[in-house]
């Protein structure tokens, strides 16, 4: 009963955010009605005590990541220099290669720190141009934007900034730049899959004589060619996020040492604050990286972001708040659930498998896949189980870097489920709908989930990390 109890929950939380739902609201509601089922005198204390507490020590240590991202994404769209990338990037590879355009022109912004949600935005106006002249299916944009976007730029290549592959630095003590080799292993089969899966389909289309389709809705204005920035000097921005992020990964620690504390100017005896920097140093790399990222595209473009900065920072952080606070509220009803006896018939079951890397590797993706949220599956796994983790892979002799790599590209698996936040976004803004293009989206998935048995099997094979 404790089990169905746990199950119910999970299954409830699926269920209202596949339907729509705000999980900030249903995520304490599905949380504590398992424990009201499971003991109803401990609802109360573990609201406090456990689902606050998780809560606000997510939104402690990465509200400021998922901000700065919001508005770096928002600044590069403001300035225009992401439509300056995409028309050069068109320039360089034709229109008659409009997949490879697209996958190539999101994986160049989320990779440079723009957010996976404002690069749909920003894309899908240049999408669908390419793909109406090129006459490809637009039901194949969704899928072709995800390869780019949600794939191996978010969680598989060493450095991202993007959150996912952040979280895990702070249970592992690793830096984004974790297992190098293994992540481009990851994203090199993500990549030449994902792109011949989408070929495929493409000829398939071609074969059976279908174009870009009729009677669609949320179609852009064609592109119309306007002057446009240079594009070196748009790159620039997230050039240097990539290179700063990467250069305070190794200064901070240096600077700071292995912890750090200081006395606070208050009144009376004050308490030192001590922190771990081994736990923090990945996170203030990414935030500092990305200041830096803010600060280029005013110099170079002042002018035209300051015209609508106003409304446009007010947007970013708006959608800021609302990813930070559902990723949060998800590690809060983690913890509960992960607290409840329901839960260990979970874990148990988990830990019957051998394999370290696989046991882990299986027990994000499917958390992953239950909350409907990379980040958030992670955590609630993460939260729940990092210590058998570690341990497993030190008696195996596995490094931690190693593990860090697993948990976030298993993260970013099956994830993209149809009640995917991301996903629903997507499919919203080009103005289709899951019967239409889902099928090829969970594509993606199955193969961004294959590429963390890829890349188990290259360590095991290589010894590589």
């Amino acid at each position: 009963m404790d089990f169905v109890i746990v199950l119910a929950a999970l299954c409830f939380l699926m269920f209202v955010a596949y339907r729509g739902y705000s999980v900030i609201l249903f995520a304490p509601v599905a949380a504590l009605g398992a424990v009201l089922l499971t003991d109803p005198g401990l609802v109360a204390p573990m609201f406090t005590g456990l689902f606050m507490d998780k809560m606000v020590g997510f939104l402690k240590l990465y509200f400021p990541v998922f901000v700065l991202g919001a508005i770096f994404g928002k600044l590069i769209e403001l300035a225009g220099f992401s439509q300056a990338i995409v028309g050069a990037t068109i320039r360089v590879l034709g229109r008659s290669r409009a997949m490879l355009s697209i996958v190539a022109v999101c994986a160049l912004l989320t990779y440079g720190g723009v957010s996976l949600f404002v690069v749909v935005f920003a894309v899908y106006p240049f999408a669908a141009e390419m793909f109406r002249q090129s006459d490809i299916p637009k039901r194949l944009i969704p899928a072709t934007i995800a390869l780019g976007a949600f794939t191996f730029t978010m969680d598989a290549l060493p450095g991202t900034p993007q959150i996912q592959n952040i979280i895990p630095t702070s249970f592992f003590g690793t830096t984004a730049w974790a297992a190098p080799w293994l992540g481009t292993i990851g994203a090199l089969f993500i990549l030449a899959v994902g792109l011949s899966y989408l070929e495929w389909r493409r000829r398939s289309a071609l074969a059976a004589g279908e174009g870009y389709g009729g009677d669609l809705v949320n179609e852009p204005a064609p592109f119309s060619g306007e002057r446009l920035v240079n594009p070196l000097i748009a790159l620039l921005p997230l050039v240097l996020v990539g290179v700063s992020n990467k250069a305070f990964t190794t200064l901070i620690p240096q600077f700071y040492g292995a912890s750090h504390e200081f006395l606070p100017a208050v009144i009376g005896d004050a308490k030192p604050v001590v922190q771990e920097v081994a736990k923090v140093a990945a996170i203030w790399a990414v935030e500092g990286a990305l200041l830096i990222g803010i600060l280029t595209v005013l110099a170079f473009a002042w002018k035209p972001v300051m015209k609508s900065f106003a409304e446009g920072s007010k947007a970013a952080i708006g959608g800021a708040l609302l990813a930070s606070m559902n990723t949060a509220s998800e590690y809060g009803f983690g913890a509960v659930i992960a607290s409840l006896p329901g839960f260990l018939v979970v874990a148990n079951a988990l830990k019957a498998i051998p394999d370290p890397l696989v046991n882990e590797a299986i027990s994000v993706t499917a958390l992953a896949g239950i909350t409907g949220s990379a980040s958030g599956g992670m955590s609630i796994a993460l939260a729940a189980m990092s210590e058998t983790f570690i341990a497993n892979a030190q008696a195996a002799h596995i490094p931690m870097e190693v593990l860090h790599r697993v948990a976030a590209m298993a993260s970013g698996g099956m994830d993209t489920l149809p009640h995917n936040g991301a996903v629903i976004t997507l499919l919203a803004v080009t103005g289709l709908t899951h019967r239409q293009s889902y099928k090829d989206i969970f594509a993606i998935t199955l193969v961004k989930t294959m590429a963390v048995f890829v890349v188990i099997v290259a360590f095991y094979l290589t010894g590589l990390v």
